[in-house]
């Protein structure tokens, strides 16, 4: 799924940005895909803790396929107002804010506990595999010469949505052959404080908000994503195929760190290492801004997915390992929420600073902006930059306190 997705993401923002050549554009892909979540962030948390997960991600992923054909039927009939295809992003989005939330409280009812903290990194390790192929995938498919099909009316866009069509659908059929025994779900209806809770259980956990909080304001000033159809074209001149290999490079990166994790498993000094990775990360992503070639900006951008590949294993393990099973979708769906924020958000901040300043000083800046940031929250957060091993024991800690026993025990009524 994540190969056809990350390679129909490729062509997207190749597409828009052929159409208007502005970088506030490729900006309001992202929004698209953000405002979804925004607003239906509480009930998707609720929906997955209630109903099967499994069946939930089945129904958002037919309606991703829907979406992927709309997009095709744009590209062949060529059609240039983005307006439709903003249209399509928002439907996406839509789907991304119910499978989120019940992708990721599915996943601990598949491996022990004593397993997770190292199946989270296989998991990780899978996942950016794919996002090595996936953009890859689609910078290539994009430049195929393809003219003598169809007149060339698949040519483009066109052969990359067909391909993301054909990932969709050997996801579904993989994820409709799973059995899972999920245990406890959350049985009450639906009321406003069913569904705050997750919120409630959050504010409550310094952990948890930190490590989300700082994610969130960390990829929505340092991400450079939505700016790199500009750097492909006018600053490194490469084209598509330049385009699929700096979207792969941090992916790379990850990959690389990700299977060296599951040999060397982070047992202890979890939070410290958060932190350095973080700031990394936000250097790293200077270094790019910076680059005029593109071995040096791959090289960057690897360094950067490879610093931030430790910090997803640690802030993954907190968000599963610190919270009850019958909470972990709305938990999840909190967490959704600051994940669309930075990554969606922060692709239209990214084109915002653009416009006003360039490609180049916007991404400088929003690095800078990371290791303020970094600095900031490891003063404000001690207990996330303290913690030590990655166990449920050990990370709920700061929930014994009177209010946070009250809390989880509210939660479990």
């Amino acid at each position: 799924m994540i190969i056809g997705a990350e390679a129909q993401t490729v062509a997207v923002a190749w597409q828009v940005y052929s159409i208007t050549h502005r970088a506030l554009d490729l900006g309001y892909t992202g929004l698209a895909l953000f405002l979804p979540g925004l607003f239906l962030l509480l009930p998707a948390g609720h929906v997955a803790d209630r109903y099967d997960r499994r069946k939930i991600i089945l129904l958002c992923y037919s309606l991703q396929i829907v979406c992927t054909g709309a997009l095709l039927a744009i590209a062949v009939t060529g059609v240039r107002d983005v307006r439709l295809i903003y249209g399509v992003l928002i439907l996406i989005g839509t789907g991304r804010s119910f499978s989120g939330p019940a992708s990721s409280a599915l996943i601990p009812h598949l491996v022990p506990e004593g397993h997770f903290v190292n199946a989270v990194t296989w998991g990780a390790a899978i996942f950016q595999l794919a996002n090595i192929g996936g953009p890859a995938l689609g910078g290539i498919l994009f430049t195929l010469p393809l003219s003598h099909w169809m007149g060339g009316v698949l040519a483009g866009a066109g052969v990359v949505y067909i391909a993301t069509l054909c990932s969709l659908v050997t996801f579904l059929v993989l994820i409709g052959s799973l059995s899972v025994r999920l245990g406890r779900m959350e049985h009450r209806d639906i009321s406003l404080k069913v569904v705050f809770a997750g919120f409630q259980y959050v504010r409550r956990s310094p952990i948890l908000l930190g490590s989300f909080s700082l994610d969130l304001f960390v990829v929505l000033l340092g991400g450079a994503t939505a700016l790199m159809p500009i750097f492909a074209q006018e600053i490194l001149h490469t084209g598509p195929k330049g385009l699929g290999m700096l979207r792969a490079a941090p992916a790379a990166g990850a990959l690389v760190v990700s299977l060296l994790l599951t040999r060397f498993p982070l047992r202890n000094k979890a939070g410290l290492r958060l932190f350095v990775c973080v700031g990394l990360f936000g250097a790293a992503t200077i270094a790019f801004g910076l680059s005029h070639t593109l071995t040096l900006s791959l090289a960057a951008l690897a360094i950067a997915g490879s610093a931030d590949m430790i910090s997803v294993v640690v802030r993954s393990s907190v968000l599963q390992l610190a919270t009850p099973p019958e909470m972990r979708g709305r938990v999840s769906a909190v967490n959704s929420m600051f994940l669309g924020a930075s990554n969606e958000l922060g692709e239209f901040e990214s084109g915002v600073t653009a416009q006003w300043l360039g490609a180049v000083r916007a991404t400088v800046a929003g690095g800078i902006g990371a290791l303020m940031v970094t600095g900031l929250w490891a003063v404000l957060f001690p207990q996330l930059r303290d913690a030590d091993e990655l166990t449920a024991k050990a990370l709920r800690q700061d929930l014994r306190s009177e209010a946070g026993e009250k809390l989880l025990s509210a939660t479990s009524d």
